[in-house]
């Protein structure tokens, strides 16, 4: 290590030494009047070593894999189905996997099939392959999850680090998200990612690399997560036209525009180097494949979402009002929630009243890092369609908002100044409220987790009877009504067994079935055949329910009687508790 290099990791955040000018690294120059920092300090260093970390986290999620309920009725049909036809042949089929709306990336499916297929090598039972993956999900989730906490560690504070740890382990928002099969999921991965490339000034200012991981959860994952990033992007902007470093900034934006759209896997150590998988030419390439003609996904969501006109988009599947995300947050964060409301006018007060912020980074600095989840929670609320895994990339910048704000109260009250107010309160007494806070909102956090569990668990539990030898062993079909929503994916079925749908209050368009084709049609012919009776306006197709005869209106649901082809009918209802044997609901 030459002397340059020894310099740049000397002080608290591990940015390159200050002098008059500013802060230099090897990608520009911060300038110092906004961004002082104290000179010749040790690097901060997590309290907690970073394997241990990932065990906690990883510890927590694999919980949240194996008891989370499915929050999402999506997650089930427009990517649990899919995964489950394209590794076992059958499946659910909603009309955004139709070659005509195409609105669904096969690359995201295909990932995740993978890796069923390893689980599978594993058991042969269809539920242990859903749970393999839940649990590589929640893998994958603590290692994001664990890089974002050593970054907050050595950026901010060793507290700030912990106390975000707390929330993320503790809140029933987490616990879903975690392992939750969904693209927003994902963009909640990249999000972690990209947060700690911009957060980590080590070695200089690695935009290009925070602009990567954003990209790649806009491009696999949710389109719409790439706002999260607009602010990050301001700052860097910023600090270019204070120093007049225009090149820096223009290298830096388009080098991670490359990174994103080419998924830079790894760099030289100049930084310059480009090397990696073309993401979204690998993702254009799969869909061709499956759907057998040229599709862009992400401009398909955006032009649905945004473009498409009255009688389509989010709102025809329903609306909320406005504070559906305060009352939502509400109950997945409790306090913390508030908590990371509050940041914004906490930073500003501190800056206003002392000039100088409670973390090792300054107010102007941490307040960047506050507003992307004003930024998400203003555009996602103006939306008329709202649903709660809208949310979900935006959970790590509440998480950090929330534990700013207790970080920046606690330095407050931790004032010894007897001419303060705060200082005259006894030690003590600050220990036993701040003490009883954070118990208070671990213990809230907790149990509405073990609650949701305990009274949503029926959709993971209530087909296992149907794997008895006297039921798996002939074809069947376990027909759906009411509570169609609540189905937990093919997974959970034997192997001879599809899921139909009766007709019941429900009037929206419901999944057909993968065409199962073999002969004749190549692979995978339900992702390019065109189903019968597909919509992208949510109108109710009769096609979609199933005719059997031992169905009526107020009576026992039984087993079908009547002439359906030899196949068997059950009814599965997860409010009441089915007796398979004799068909009747108790």
């Amino acid at each position: 290590m030459n002397i340059e290099q020894k310099q740049q990791l000397d002080d608290t955040s591990g940015q390159a030494p200050l002098d008059k000018a500013g802060t230099k690294s090897k990608e520009g120059i911060i300038p110092s009047k906004f961004y002082k920092q104290p000179k010749r300090k040790p690097p901060a260093v997590a309290p907690i070593p970073a394997l241990g970390v990932f065990y906690g986290f990883l510890l927590i999620n694999a919980l949240a894999a194996v008891f989370a309920p499915i929050q999402d009725c999506d997650e089930v049909f427009n990517y649990w189905e899919p995964t489950h036809y394209l590794n076992r042949g059958s499946g659910l089929q909603t009309w955004e996997y139709s070659p005509e709306y195409s609105i669904r990336s096969w690359l995201y499916i295909v990932i995740h099939a993978i890796i069923g297929k390893f689980g599978s090598l594993l058991s042969s039972h269809p539920s242990f392959e859903f749970y393999f993956i839940r649990l590589a999900l929640g893998a994958i989730c603590a290692a994001c999850e664990t890089r974002l906490f050593s970054a907050i560690c050595k950026t901010f504070n060793p507290r700030v680090g912990i106390m975000f740890g707390i929330v993320m382990v503790c809140s029933p928002g987490m616990f879903h998200a975690s392992v939750a099969y969904l693209p927003s999921s994902f963009s909640m991965y990249t999000t972690m990612l990209g947060m700690a490339a911009f957060m980590d000034w080590r070695g200089g200012l690695k935009t290009s690399v925070g602009m990567m991981w954003f990209g790649i959860g806009a491009i696999v994952g949710w389109p719409f997560s790439g706002a999260l990033m607009i602010p990050l992007l301001a700052e860097d902007l910023a600090l270019s036209s204070i120093t007049g470093d225009v090149s820096e900034i223009i290298y830096r934006l388009l080098d991670g525009t490359v990174r994103s759209l080419l998924a830079l896997v790894s760099t030289q150590s100049s930084g310059h180097g480009i090397s990696g998988n073309l993401v979204q030419v690998l993702q254009i390439a799969i869909d061709t494949f499956f759907y057998h003609k040229i599709t862009v996904v992400p401009w398909n969501i955006v032009y649905y979402n945004m473009f498409s006109g009255s009688s389509r988009g989010p709102e025809i599947f329903g609306t909320e009002p406005w504070d559906f995300y305060i009352r939502n947050l509400s109950l997945n964060f409790n306090f913390w929630f508030f908590l990371a409301l509050s940041a914004g006018p906490v930073l500003g007060l501190q800056f206003l009243l002392q000039g100088r912020s409670a973390t090792r980074q300054s107010p102007i600095r941490s307040m960047v890092f506050a507003i992307p989840f004003y930024l998400w929670l203003a555009i996602f609320s103006a939306q008329a369609h709202k649903e709660e895994r809208f949310m979900y990339p935006a959970y790590p910048f509440l998480a950090l908002n929330a534990t700013l704000t207790l970080h920046t109260v606690l330095a407050y009250l931790g004032s010894g100044d007897p001419t303060k107010v705060v200082g005259k309160i006894p030690a003590k007494l600050k220990l036993y409220v701040v003490s009883l806070f954070m118990l208070l909102a671990i213990d809230i956090g907790v149990g509405r987790t073990i609650g949701i569990y305990s009274a949503y668990k029926a959709p993971l539990q209530v087909y296992a009877p149907l794997h008895q030898a006297e039921f798996a062993s002939g074809e069947a079909n376990v027909c759906l009504g009411k509570e169609w929503y609540r189905f937990p994916s093919s997974y959970f079925l034997p192997k001879n067994m599809r899921a139909k749908f009766i007709k019941s209050a429900f009037d929206g368009l419901l999944p057909g079935q993968f065409n199962e084709a073999k002969i004749g049609f190549g692979f995978f012919p339900g992702t390019w055949l065109i189903p019968p009776g597909m919509n992208d306006q949510n109108i109710e197709d009769s096609g979609k329910h199933g005719e059997y005869s031992g169905y009526q209106t107020g009576k026992s649901c039984r087993p079908d009687s009547g002439d359906n082809g030899g196949v068997i009918a059950y009814c599965a209802d997860v409010q009441r508790h089915l007796d398979f044997v004799s068909g009747e609901m108790k």
